[in-house]
């Protein structure tokens, strides 16, 4: 996908779901192939972002898709925001790690990629390398206590 400033934000509508009312949002950005909007749904009193629904709303430009999610009924609306209710990230300590992680293995093949590309030096590269590789092992290490504790700790 595009960067996220490269993201279009549009309110959709409001809705009410079990006596709250959700604003309902769109972001669309552009995948290189297709344009891709997920809604997002957030209280009415509350500052945060919301929480996304995990499924997509897609078009061949960025109008089609603001167009088809503003073409959802309230009980399509209803029965999004219930799906992402379900779907909402608990293991928030789980997810931050597993990310750090994720990021790490990216750095670490960049390094090894430049290396044997020849565009950085082997001793510098092999030192980068053994310090992410012991930067890997200590979050693997915090990934028993992240596991199963809801939000962050």
């Amino acid at each position: 996908m595009m960067p996220a400033d490269d993201s279009i934000e549009r309110d959709i509508t409001t809705i009410r779901a079990n006596d709250r009312r959700l604003n309902v949002s769109l972001i669309v950005s552009y995948d290189g192939i297709e344009h891709v909007g997920r809604l997002w749904f957030a209280e009415e009193e509350w500052e945060d972002q919301g929480i996304p629904d995990r499924g997509v709303i897609s078009g061949r430009s960025t109008d089609e898709v603001i167009a088809s999610a503003r073409a959802l009924t309230e009980p399509e609306l209803v029965a999004r925001h219930q799906r992402a209710a379900v779907n909402k990230r608990r293991y928030l300590s789980l997810r931050a790690v597993t990310d750090e992680i994720l990021q790490k293995v990216r750095y670490l093949n960049q390094v090894a990629v430049s290396m044997r590309a020849g565009l950085v030096d082997l001793d510098g590269a092999a030192t980068e390398i053994d310090f992410t590789e012991h930067q890997l092992h200590e979050l693997v290490a915090q990934l028993r206590d992240a596991a199963g504790v809801e939000g962050r700790a």
